[in-house]
């Protein structure tokens, strides 16, 4: 954070506030979502995994849980979802407008 940043008062009249930078919000917004298919320690079966979530994601979980017509769990922070369900989820982002990546094979 710079000086400028700081600024809290000023008396220069033509003085005014950059819209880019606003209270709370980081520099860099582009905090893309992870997409993975996972197989290990999970006895063979397929789980899709959503990461690096912000919020409040259990509203999130059920809405995907229905999209996708499977069931899904919250761990630490990582949604999970049944199956191989990256296509469905992928679409279901791209429509809420939410930044995405597919990870693995």
């Amino acid at each position: 954070m710079t000086v400028a940043d700081k600024i809290i008062y000023s008396t220069d009249p033509d003085w005014k506030p950059n819209p880019a930078k606003k209270a709370g919000q980081n520099q860099k917004s582009y905090n893309p979502v992870y997409i993975e298919r996972e197989r290990k320690g999970r006895g063979g079966k397929t789980v899709t995994t959503i990461s690096n979530l912000r919020g409040d994601l259990k509203p999130l979980l059920k809405e995907l849980r229905i999209f996708c017509g499977s069931g899904g769990t919250l761990k630490n922070g990582i949604i999970e979802i049944q199956g191989d369900q990256r296509e469905k989820i992928a679409q279901y982002l791209e429509q809420k407008g939410i930044p995405f990546k597919k990870r693995g094979g």
